[in-house]
């Protein structure tokens, strides 16, 4: 499936800019037309070219997508063949930990165009389902069919005297969170939150979730019915691409992304007022950020929040005991600030599925997200 989405500001942005003026050309009179809508939609399919092979390479069938699909500068055909290479190299090593991906589709839209001569800038959105190796039985007994990406990138040309587009550079906006499984990985993630240091000394967290292994018992987890916590996992199979705009977004916006679940799910806001916001022992949302508690989008603060105060939640002995609904927390460097929330979206042959804001990921196993974070304390709680 190819989709394109081009409103009429940006094609028009687009006919303005890549369209060739007369230099005799006088004032008020009509540009000749050099089919503004094609060189677009060209540009688009060349992104979606590019973005197709990158995931091609994280496939068992990678060795059949090593030959390039798109015309580069030097400096990006170089950058293209590193990534490549890094992304097989990836791919495999999923493959070895749960068995990595099937296949992959891709589809770009286009939310921006700009243009000058010889230049072309476009803004777009990836979105990738990667396929798990699962069998249409199994995902109708509940196992996840794919992994899902969304993810932003400024992706620029340079076009040859011959008129040749070529590719210049790819920047994804990947800052504060995990990398997306589509793109190389360099160091984990730098510390950061969104929420700020509480009113008082909180003291010494639970001991990290154990990362080893557990067999499988096929036996289900019964959690209370304390809230409704199919809402929470559905709010966030909704959401995890889409924001809901009833909400506002946050630079690193995976707790603000979980909070909002657990509210869905029936977690009642504590407190309101100004003066709660710094501390921990409240929990809510409101108009403003100055009116909204640290716990709502702070990473940190939420486990303080979620574990100690308002004992909503328990720390598990291991990550491999989280069944969907419960949310998954990361100390990248483990200097005792936890830099990331997600949650349980689905639960399949004892294998926790996770979901994410930055960067927008859908059901990635958490058997590679282990593996791509080996150096990570990990707190699994229990909603």
């Amino acid at each position: 499936m190819r989709r394109k989405h081009m409103t009429t500001a940006i094609l028009a942005v687009a006919a303005l800019a890549l369209t060739t003026t007369p230099a005799m050309a006088q004032p008020g009179t009509a540009p000749e037309s050099a089919a503004a809508d094609p060189i677009t939609s060209e540009l688009a399919q060349l992104t979606e070219n590019y973005l197709q092979q990158r995931a091609d390479m994280l496939t068992t069938t990678a060795s059949i997508a090593r030959t390039p699909q798109i015309a580069a500068t030097r400096q990006m055909s170089t950058q293209m063949d590193a990534d490549l290479t890094a992304l097989a190299e990836k791919g495999r090593r999923y493959e070895q930990v749960d068995g990595g991906y099937t296949k992959a589709t891709v589809d770009v839209e286009v939310t921006d165009v700009s243009a000058s001569g010889s230049a072309a800038t476009l803004q777009v959105s990836e979105y990738t389902r990667l396929y798990l190796p699962f069998t249409p039985q199994e995902v109708q007994e509940g196992a996840p069919e794919y992994e899902e990406v969304s993810l932003p990138h400024t992706v620029r040309f340079a076009r040859t005297t011959e008129g040749t587009w070529l590719l210049a550079s790819d920047v994804a906006e990947t800052d504060g969170g995990p990398a997306p499984s589509t793109q190389v990985e360099g160091a984990d993630p730098a510390p950061t939150d969104e929420g700020g240091s509480p009113d008082e000394d909180e003291g010494a967290k639970a001991p990290p979730s154990e990362t080893t292994l557990l067999p499988d018992t096929g036996v289900a987890v019964v959690k209370p019915t304390s809230y409704n916590y199919g809402k929470i996992v559905s709010y966030a199979d909704k959401y995890w691409k889409n924001n809901n705009k009833a909400y506002r977004t946050y630079g690193n916006d995976c707790t603000n992304f979980v909070s909002q679940a657990m509210l869905a799910g029936g977690w009642g806001p504590k407190g309101g007022a100004l003066i709660q916001r710094t501390s921990n022992k409240y929990w809510f949302y409101g108009p403003t950020t100055f009116t909204t508690s640290y716990t709502w989008a702070g990473a940190e603060n939420w486990y303080w929040f979620a574990q100690k105060h308002s004992k909503r939640t328990k720390i598990l002995p291991s990550v491999w005991n989280l069944a969907a609904s419960d949310v998954l927390q990361a100390d990248w460097d483990k200097n005792g600030n936890i830099d990331h929330t997600m949650i349980v979206t689905k639960r399949y042959q004892g294998t926790p599925y996770l979901t994410y804001h930055t960067g927008a990921t859908h059901n990635k196993s958490l058997a590679k997200l282990l593996s791509d974070h080996k150096k990570t304390w990990w707190y699994a709680h229990r909603t």
